[in-house]
């Protein structure tokens, strides 16, 4: 996939997350399958985190300064460091796009960038940073099911309906 395809695919994946989090019942934003699932508020307050602090920054530190070292991150202590479960969710929703459209609008005014440029990852090795914008696509899609399957277990426990018509989950 090409470098723009990403970016684009990035861009309408903003248009996907406002959409999918938009006009959610307030009981549902804290609510979980289980204890140890993330609800829709954690899942929020994550994607903020991520963008700025892990895809963006990464992207960023592989292409102007490959050869420091990359400052440590921690997504899931920042879940209780950052106490997720308080935050308001309509102020997280609308933080998140904002940092996502600054997110766009930074790759898109890039010129010239150097996307083999490689850092070195701690645990994976040598690592890109188109291989960082691959994975922070990936990133999307991966909550994005998080999110569907976390939406339909929501509506199987309060529908009081199986569910077995709509087919296999």
């Amino acid at each position: 996939m090409d470098v723009s395809n990403i970016i684009d695919e990035l861009e309408r994946n903003r248009k996907v997350f406002l959409a999918i989090f938009r006009g959610l019942p307030s009981e549902f934003v804290k609510w979980k399958a289980n204890p140890k699932d993330w609800s829709i508020l954690e899942i929020i307050c994550h994607l903020i985190d991520e963008e700025v602090e892990d895809f963006r920054a990464r992207v960023r530190h592989a292409l102007e300064n490959p050869h420091a070292p990359l400052v440590p991150i921690d997504p899931q202590g920042w879940i209780v460091d950052r106490n997720y479960v308080e935050q308001d969710f309509q102020t997280a929703v609308e933080k998140w796009g904002q940092e996502r459209e600054e997110s766009i609008k930074w790759l898109k005014s890039l010129s010239g960038p150097k996307w083999d440029n490689a850092i070195d990852h701690p645990q994976l090795g040598k690592i890109t940073a188109q291989s960082f914008l691959h994975n922070w696509l990936a990133h999307d899609y991966h909550h994005i099911r998080q999110i569907n399957n976390l939406r339909y277990s929501y509506h199987k426990q309060n529908s009081g309906d199986p569910l077995t018509y709509a087919g296999k989950w």
